[in-house]
């Protein structure tokens, strides 16, 4: 069997295990509209590079918006430039991902945590930290839930691709070296929110740029927030939730915490997440502000 790895190449079950389509479809598509031309090994499999899975990816997400497979084959293979006018009804939405990217998705749909814990060691030493959290952490989570959502993925599939990655975050995040007196934030979860995987790569970016970094765990005991700035003193303060679940189970959370704020101004506090930048767009707050990036945080 031909292994993937950095740089190498996939057999048809790996591609199978990659992108979500049965081999007969793989095969299908090869033979009908000449969409990939895969190399074969001198027994006669089919052996796939990089190109030709992220050319698969790409017709299966053309497809999943709207244009049949033909029409998806022909905007593949015009390779960027502009639709014919017929097509003109829907953006593509796909990025190509790398080999580290597509080896996690297919390890992530065999719940092999051995191998993804081992991708992502290899993805980490080839990359460095910053390159390695944007092209393979990032590409990697926002797929994972991309096939929860379609249902193209179960809760076990889901679940073990997203703990690897954290834990393996984790790992780094306790090992990175920072100076004592660096100054500090405080990354933490709203109460009844467990997405917590953006902080830590929040987190990470900003150990990066100096900081010292501490992060509350998912869904936090109500007051324990307070308590923790009250104790610690951080410099700027990052609150975070991806759902809303924060605020429909606790409409006096965010006002609460606005006023904590406000009577700890020495204190810089910060809030974002898909989920709290929905529910604060039409609300006013006295101290806490919105921020989608480090950027906007250290500005």
């Amino acid at each position: 069997m031909v292994q993937s790895r950095a740089g190498g190449y996939y057999n048809i079950q790996q591609v199978a295990d990659v992108t979500g389509l049965s081999k007969q479809v793989i095969r299908k598509w090869e033979e009908r509209y000449e969409l990939v031309q895969p190399d074969r090994l001198d027994n006669g499999y089919r052996i796939y590079s990089e190109k030709d899975v992220n050319i698969l990816l790409k017709v299966k997400t053309l497809s999943e918006q709207g244009y049949s497979i033909k029409q998806a084959v022909i905007l593949v293979k015009e390779d960027g430039n502009e639709p014919k006018q017929e097509f003109k009804t829907k953006s593509v939405d796909y990025e190509g991902f790398n080999d580290y990217v597509l080896q996690l998705l297919e390890k992530g749909t065999n719940c092999d945590e051995i191998e993804l814990n081992l991708i992502l060691q290899q993805g980490y030493n080839h990359y460095g930290l910053e390159r390695f959290l944007t092209q393979v952490v990032r590409p990697f989570l926002k797929e994972v839930g991309n096939r929860w959502v379609r249902k193209e993925w179960d809760e076990y599939q889901e679940s073990v691709s997203s703990m690897v990655t954290r834990d393996f975050l984790v790992q780094i995040r306790r090992n990175y070296q920072y100076r004592e007196d660096a100054p500090l934030i405080l990354g933490t979860c709203l109460p009844s929110e467990h997405h917590e995987i953006p902080l830590h790569i929040i987190l990470l970016q900003f150990m990066m740029r100096g900081w010292k970094v501490i992060l509350v765990g998912a869904s936090p005991a109500p007051g324990s927030i307070e308590a923790l700035v009250q104790k610690l003193k951080p410099s700027i303060v990052l609150l975070s939730a991806s759902t809303t679940l924060p605020f429909e189970e606790n409409p006096e959370l965010l006002p609460k915490l606005d006023q904590f704020a406000t009577e700890n101004d020495t204190v810089k506090f910060f809030i974002g997440g898909a989920g709290s930048v929905r529910y604060v767009a039409d609300k006013k707050l006295q101290t806490i502000r919105v921020a989608n990036s480090i950027e906007e945080v250290l500005s």
